[in-house]
């Protein structure tokens, strides 16, 4: 089939020097602008360090070298790369600064305000009642924690970030879970949580099917809710191969991004870099939330064409008769309304998928942000189950993660669901029942500390504050907590506004390139990396490696009962207790005597054999969302006339990891700071609103005045604003099966602010 023409993202005449593709002169452009920078010779000596790439999980780097993947291909480092490195390599913020500088002043700062103060060189704490941080000695750092986690195990928690590193990871979950807790509450509970739940029901695994080669076999990805060309780039290398070998890409995205109608890569100079390269062969921008329902439209089409492939069905899997049955009994209508795309253009991308012969389904956050993000997921599944394109090479299922080990975290039991060959594995080295209480996820941990059931919480890098909803709460519930430690490499938001009601104190540690030991990460795709050790460019500074501080107090608090707590200060001692109880990294043993990085057994699936009780996919049924939203009056909105309810988008900017901001503005949608609401000129029109018009923007926990309207590729009736900032303004439902929030479709009632100038 043709490539279906694209339409161009509608940008007003104000906005005529939005980029019409993404990527582009402007990457190589940042490139020479850094190599140049002061910084420049350490930040290509940290490019040439075999570790693994600090930013996303597509991952790069490690044993093969800085610029390296695992199939050898060179050249494999991003503009995102960069960005992490080079705020890495910022100098320390003078130890004066914040004895200078009052908790009240700090908390005015943005989070790339406090992310360009440099790096943490000192520990520091504040205490109640002082006005304060003030530096603190390693003695004292230790008295409190020991006291503080001598506390009930059930009120001692802790929160990570994928940042870190396998071992550090395992050396988490494990004195937690000796300690008698299992409140592991984790970044992923934020993101990719549904994605781990529904894989793991229906296939038996966890993570991606699919490897990087078996993504270079494929001839259709089906890419839902990512926008990649920001938040994984080098994942367009591949789409581009795949376009230019005579495949096709389907994009599902409310919002039409530019960098996945056109992306020129740098990684092919002649053909792509200046042109660019057409990326979407179909663009499909349904309303927000109703992928169930998209998907099932998908399905139908496929069932009309005759294009299931029934043998498959029977032989591999189980429950297919109720998903067949809802695909074929729900009408057109209902799909085309439920969803808001046509029925034509649901038949063009069902085409597509079912002339394909290898077809890899990817997505992100755009999947799993939502009350129903586990059907999302399982539909997604079964889709493709019913084609056949699960259980053989070159096709399956890809969850792109976000946090460059927030995978391997989860491989190492950082989570509140722990698998049970882990946990028999580690009773064995325990030598206890480790059928502990139920722990909590990220979300009930802040209603927990809310309620005043957390004593203790150790945070592990992260911005716990600012990445949740309802940051208002966020801070109360982090306020009952007597005692929070903070273990990070930069200042952020929530060192500031997540202050305990006794002691909060902020330990500075060494990233991944300047540790004193060998760590491992893992990749979304399934490979782990080995990072060489390190030296820091910090003079004078008081670092400490995450894995020393977790095992000295480890040791502090169970002597060496029942292992040797410093022993594993050695982290090859780890990675041989990592090989003994973490099912697929038994390769783990052998990297310290030459052993080479590997992709971690029995989750590239390419025979239809899975891991459940009958070996065949369990396939779910999904019923199709209810995705009305509340009238004005929900919001407090007198007249209704005077504005409209939409459905909110939160996003990360175009230069964004998480929630640390490295530029204020996203020229790709034409956004040129963070206080801006991208809307589709029709819903403007609609409620009376102009470009560039100051409005306000209500949701259920608060709202922000001054937003500036800017026009957008957004569909109607959706909207797109910052995240972290937005997060203020909502509380978010939530998944209850994971605990993750939708923020991807948020209710919000947005006006004309008659207080702001225009």
């Amino acid at each position: 089939m043709s490539p279906t023409p694209q339409p161009k993202p509608p940008h007003s005449q104000t906005n005529a020097d939005t980029p019409d593709r993404g990527g582009g002169l402007s990457v190589v452009q940042y490139w020479a602008e850094q190599t140049l920078a002061p910084a420049g010779p350490q930040l290509w000596q940290t490019l040439m360090h075999k570790s693994a790439c600090l930013s996303c999980a597509w991952g790069t780097g490690g044993q093969k070298g800085g610029f390296r993947n695992e199939l050898d291909e060179s050249m494999q480092r991003c503009m995102k790369s960069v960005e992490s490195i080079m705020a890495e390599l910022m100098p320390a913020v003078p130890p004066q600064f914040f004895e200078t500088h009052s908790v009240a002043e700090l908390q005015r700062l943005s989070s790339m305000a406090a992310d360009r103060l440099g790096r943490l060189s000192v520990p520091m704490i504040w205490r109640a009642g002082r006005s304060h941080y003030e530096r603190i000695s390693w003695d004292e750092v230790y008295a409190i924690a020991t006291a503080a986690f001598q506390k009930p195990p059930e009120r001692i928690a802790s929160y990570s970030s994928g940042r870190s590193s396998n071992e550090a990871a395992f050396l988490l979950q494990l004195l937690l879970r000796t300690l008698g807790s299992n409140n592991l509450a984790d970044c992923s509970d934020l993101c990719h949580a549904p994605s781990t739940v529904g894989l793991k029901e229906v296939l038996g695994t966890s993570t991606s099917t699919v490897s990087l080669e078996g993504l270079k076999q494929a001839d259709c990805v089906v890419l839902m809710g990512s926008n990649a060309p920001y938040n994984h780039p080098r994942l367009m290398n591949e789409l581009i191969k795949l376009r230019d070998r005579g495949g096709s890409v389907i994009v599902i995205n409310p919002i039409m991004e530019v960098g996945l109608v056109k992306f020129g890569s740098p990684a092919f100079p002649l053909k792509s870099l200046i042109p660019g390269s057409d990326i979407s062969s179909h663009y499909l921008q349904p309303i927000p939330g109703s992928d169930v329902t998209l998907l099932t439209g998908i399905q139908k089409a496929l069932l009309e064409r005759n294009q299931m492939h029934w043998d498959f069905l029977k032989a591999h899997t189980e429950g297919w008769e109720a998903v067949v049955e809802q695909a074929r009994s729900t009408s057109w209508e209902a799909i085309a309304q439920g969803c808001g795309v046509s029925q034509p253009e649901i038949e063009a991308a069902a085409a597509m998928i079912g002339n394909a012969k290898r077809v890899v389904f990817a997505w992100a956050m755009g999947i799993t942000h939502h009350a129903n993000s586990v059907d999302n997921v399982w539909n997604i599944v079964n889709t493709a189950l019913m084609t056949g394109n699960l259980g053989k090479p070159g096709a399956g299922v890809m969850p792109i993660r976000g946090h460059s080990n927030v995978q391997g975290f989860g491989s190492m039991g950082v989570t509140v669901k722990l698998k049970q060959e882990i946990q028999q594995a580690l009773e064995k080295l325990l030598g206890r029942s480790l059928n502990l209480p139920p722990g909590y996820h990220t979300r009930n941990l802040i209603a927990a500390a809310e309620a005043g059931q957390v004593d203790t919480l150790l945070a592990l890098g992260g911005n716990l504050y600012s990445a949740n909803p309802d940051t208002a709460q966020a801070k109360r519930a982090l306020g009952n907590i007597d005692t929070i430690i903070y273990l990070a490499t930069k200042p952020n938001p929530g060192h500031f506004h997540g202050l305990a009601k006794t002691n909060t104190i902020v330990i500075p540690v060494f990233n991944r390139f300047e540790n004193p030991h060998k760590t491992t990460v893992e990749s979304g795709n399934n490979f782990v990396r080995m990072n060489d050790p390190g030296q820091t460019h910090l003079k004078q500074a008081d670092l400490i490696a995450e894995i020393t501080f977790l095992t000295e107090l480890a040791h502090r608090l169970l002597g060496d009962d029942p292992v040797d707590w410093r022993k594993l200060q050695d982290t090859r001692y780890v990675r041989q207790l990592i090989a003994k109880t973490i099912p697929g990294y038994e390769k783990i043993a052998a990297l310290d005597d030459g052993g080479e990085e590997f992709t971690i057994s029995g989750r590239i699936l390419t025979q239809p054999q899975f891991k459940t009780p009958s070996g065949k996919a369990q396939m779910k049924l999904t019923p199709l969302p209810d995705l009305s939203l509340p009238d004005p009056s929900h919001f407090g909105a007198a007249n209704g006339a005077n504005g409209l309810v939409l459905a909110l988008i939160t996003a990360r900017s175009y230069s964004q990891h998480n929630t640390v901001v490295y530029k204020e503005g996203d020229r790709y949608r034409g956004m040129p700071h963070r206080h801006c609401i991208l809307l589709n000129p029709l819903d403007a029109s609609r409620a009376g609103l102009a470009e560039h018009q100051r409005v306000t923007v209500r949701g259920e926990a608060g709202q922000l005045d001054g937003v500036e309207v800017i026009f957008g590729a957004v569909r109607p009736g959706a909207a797109l604003m910052f995240y972290p900032e937005v997060n203020a303004i909502f509380h978010a439902k939530t998944d209850k099966r994971c605990g993750t929030p939708a923020y991807k479709r948020v209710p919000v009632w947005v006006e004309r602010d008659s207080g702001a100038r225009e």
